[in-house]
């Protein structure tokens, strides 16, 4: 019924939800659960994109998807530390 994929994408929900609720009942604050949250998220890319890729790693939609998604991971990062 589920795919592997779709396990991948309610991880990645899951561990975006986790990091806000690590944020809400630690002290560590909430953009510091988010970006723990965008770690986890990025290790299930990681997976899904490079370890089990749905595409030929040959395809550049596979490269522009990881340069995307880490654009977004150090985006938030500065956006958390430093601004």
């Amino acid at each position: 019924m589920f795919d592997y994929y779709d396990k991948v994408i309610a991880g990645i929900a899951g561990s975006i939800l986790g990091g806000m609720l690590l944020g809400i009942v630690t002290a560590l604050g909430m953009t510091t659960g988010l970006f723990v949250g965008t770690l986890v998220a990025t290790l299930l890319v990681y997976d899904a994109m490079f370890r089990n890729p749905p595409l030929p790693a040959t395809d550049p939609r596979v490269a522009a998807s990881i340069v995307v998604w880490h654009a977004v991971l150090f985006a938030a990062a500065f956006a958390a530390y430093v601004g």
